[in-house]
């Protein structure tokens, strides 16, 4: 094997010193032109590239952002990871991806990037409460946490999400213009929809509207199958006379796979016979076979502000931005 470098080989072949290698390679650095020409010529002279881990140790900085993610059924999540990694990877942040399941749960995740000294921490997923992270920091050395896509439920840690309240304010009106007066919503479990806060704000515009009854579906998770299951078991133990005109879901992913089981199962014309609505405005939905109604997260903007409280371009805080209706033939 080959072996590497070193920043003294570099500094003996340029004639500097092994700190004045270091700032050649350090981003901003207090370093004349000349004395970077002549360390980036015998670098590559000597084929040498700085090693992280070394520079990490020395600097506690490793320029590693850890994201935790713990639903991977839900389409929307690829895109908006695409997004974020793109993002920290132009500011020179790697990306680790920490895959939360029965097997690595969140205390283990989040011992293991303390271990491994991350900058930060991104919590993407639906389970992400205090009460699951221990219900306790890791002491005052652990990296930064933040929560994407939803809002935090851990004291001290901000999140970027997506408004809410304006959201469900746009769709309920929407659908009450439309003539639609026995609206049912779809969770992907209460336990895990708290941060999401799009059930309780549906409940909410509806009653401003005089509505009541609300009739609350409950899948076991955020998936298509999950969906079509809790829609199967309601329409089969519902009369036609009975059940709800419009069906809002927590996700898309719960939308289409009511949908599915709606139309082939039941006969049902969407939106005919049954309106659907979703959230997150997957690339699916759109489909012709599909045409979701949903509500579409403001991804960049929110990726923005994300990679710049973590970067120190921005206070770390709470920012909740808003989204825009999408409309489609299902509502």
């Amino acid at each position: 094997m080959r072996k590497r470098a070193t920043a003294k080989e570099v500094a003996e072949a340029a004639g500097v010193s092994k700190w004045t290698v270091i700032r050649a390679f350090t981003p901003g650095a207090s370093i004349t032109d000349a004395s970077r020409q002549k360390v980036l010529q015998a670098a590559e002279a000597l084929n040498y590239s700085p090693n992280l881990l070394a520079r990490s140790l020395a600097t506690n900085i490793t320029h590693q952002v850890a994201v935790f993610v713990d639903d991977f059924a839900n389409p929307h999540k690829l895109p908006v990871l695409e997004m974020l990694t793109e993002r920290l990877q132009a500011e020179g942040l790697l990306t680790v991806l920490i895959n939360i399941n029965r097997h690595f749960d969140h205390i283990h995740a989040l011992i293991n990037a303390d271990q491994r000294q991350f900058d930060a921490v991104i919590l993407f997923g639906t389970a992400f409460r205090q009460e699951t992270l221990g219900g306790q920091r890791l002491g005052p050395g652990f990296p930064p946490m933040f929560v994407l896509a939803r809002d935090s439920q851990i004291p001290g840690v901000p999140a970027v999400a997506c408004n809410a309240e304006l959201a469900l304010g746009e769709i309920v009106n929407y659908l009450f213009e439309r003539g639609y007066c026995r609206p049912g919503f779809m969770t992907g479990g209460k336990t895990l929809s708290t941060a999401l806060g799009r059930r309780h704000h549906y409940l909410k515009f509806w009653q401003r509207k005089g509505v009541e009854g609300v009739v609350e579906l409950t899948a076991e998770r955020y998936s298509a199958e999950a969906g079509a299951k809790v829609a199967r078991a309601y329409l089969n133990a519902t009369s036609p006379s009975s059940r709800i005109d419009v069906l809002m879901c927590e996700n898309d992913i719960l939308a289409l796979g009511a949908m599915d089981v709606a139309r082939s199962e039941f006969g049902l014309r969407v939106p005919h016979d049954l309106a659907i609505v979703g959230f997150d405005n997957i690339e699916l939905g759109a489909a012709p076979a599909y045409q979701l109604t949903s509500y579409e997260h403001p991804a960049e903007a929110m990726i923005d502000a994300m990679v710049a409280m973590i970067t120190g371009k921005r206070e770390a805080e709470t920012i909740i931005l808003p989204g825009r209706l999408v409309q489609r033939s299902s509502a």
